[in-house]
């Protein structure tokens, strides 16, 4: 096998562990009435346990986000793979609410450690001027991953035994059996690694040079995250209230397409450039907010869907572009550390408005509050779009 095939196949490979983590992440989401008819919790309660995942992903990115630039690429995704086991392990357990906040926390360090790690890996393991192509890989695996994981637990909590322990079962064999032997046999990428005392946490900042890509990409992968999140937490909820959608199938379906068409928008960039790619994006997700608006003013399940595909391609759409704009304006030795910042701030967008909007559905109800969010994040995708014409952001390929 030349070069260039070796390299394509441990960058797919590593993209497949990758989406494997990821998917451990969202498998909850269609479970979620279950564990309300279970346990007995509000609507509050489910944005707070999904928010405790953002927060943990956070604090990781934070405090270790740099720490596979001194360490390495591979102990820190086995590390990764050992918390997502655990959360497996937590959500098999459960007999009350305490079990799930504490498997979404260490599904949340599971992705903080995966999230900045592994999509340099990605890109690393990619054969020389492939980066392109390599990015997407990474963003594809991500998205992808996060698709997966309501819709596999989706059908088999509707259509198998035991819904609430099998899509877990199936998620840990994965994750200690094919995932960690695919990494165990990937090569090490970072080839001047330091001892783990010598790494420091690294606050929230980018070098100089990187700043003017950084503020429209980070604006653009808040509002896309934020709108994600709230598909992910509370749409089942939505779905089952007030369209009488109670198959989970179906509710996993509506998250995953999210998420798939954020790769299909991915895919896309190849077609647009990745020069436009931001601002594309930005009007995809001001459409896919207004279809929501308008999902949750007439009750429609077909403007639900409609919103997911087309949000999911305009997230998708400048996910990428502002992944890569960030990447190739980021010093080699700091690129790991500016893409988990960036990520700190879409797992923001993810934590901060969904708690909001569980706080606003007791008193304006669900709907209500919907409105409000989608109002808040018009603004500003509105603003990243705005900073774009003014300001454009250049990429190469």
């Amino acid at each position: 096998m030349d070069g260039d095939r070796r390299g394509w196949l441990q960058c797919l490979l590593s993209g497949a562990v990758f989406a494997v983590c990821m998917a451990g992440t969202t498998l909850p989401t269609p479970l979620y009435p279950l564990y309300q008819e279970k346990f007995g919790f509000s609507e509050l309660t489910v944005t707070v346990v999904y928010a405790v995942y953002a927060f943990a992903v956070i604090a990781v990115l934070l405090l270790a986000g740099n720490v596979s630039d001194a360490v390495g690429r591979r102990p820190v995704l086995l590390w990764g793979l050992g918390f997502a086991a655990a959360s497996a392990i937590c959500f098999l357990c459960a007999t009350g609410l305490g079990w799930l906040y504490v498997g979404r926390l260490f599904s949340g360090l599971s992705a903080g450690l995966f999230t900045g790690a592994a999509t340099v890996y990605v890109m690393e393991l990619a054969p020389e001027g492939g980066a392109s192509r390599a990015t997407f890989v990474a963003t594809a695996a991500n998205m992808g991953g996060l698709g997966c994981g309501p819709l596999l637990a989706g059908v088999l909590a509707e259509y198998a035994a035991w819904p609430l322990y099998l899509p877990f079962v199936v998620h840990l064999a994965l994750a200690t059996g094919s995932a960690a032997l695919l990494l165990w046999w990937l090569p090490e990428t970072v080839r001047e690694r330091r001892p783990l005392s010598t790494v420091r946490p690294q606050r929230p900042g980018v070098p100089p040079q990187v700043r003017k890509a950084f503020v429209p990409a980070a604006i653009a992968s808040f509002a896309g995250f934020a709108l994600f999140g709230v598909f992910t937490s509370v749409s089942p909820a939505f779905l089952a209230q007030f369209l009488d959608v109670d198959n989970h199938a179906v509710s996993g379906l509506v998250v995953a397409l999210a998420f798939f068409s954020s790769t299909a928008g991915q895919l896309a960039v190849g077609r647009v450039g990745l020069e436009r790619s931001l601002p594309l994006g930005c009007a995809g997700l001001l459409a896919g907010l207004a279809l929501l608006a308008g999902a949750l003013h007439w009750d429609l399940l077909s403007l639900v869907v409609l919103s997911a595909i087309v949000g999911g391609v305009g997230q998708g759409l400048a996910f990428r572009g502002a992944l890569s704009a960030v990447a190739q304006a980021s010093p080699a030795d700091r690129r790991a550390s500016v893409i988990s910042t960036l990520f700190v701030v879409a797992y923001a967008g993810i934590s901060v408005p969904v708690i909001g909007v569980g706080l606003l559905t007791s008193p304006i109800g669900l709907e209500g509050a919907g409105l409000v969010f989608i109002a808040c994040m018009a603004v500003l995708v509105s603003t990243a779009g705005v900073y774009l014409l003014r300001r454009p952001v250049r990429t190469t390929t």
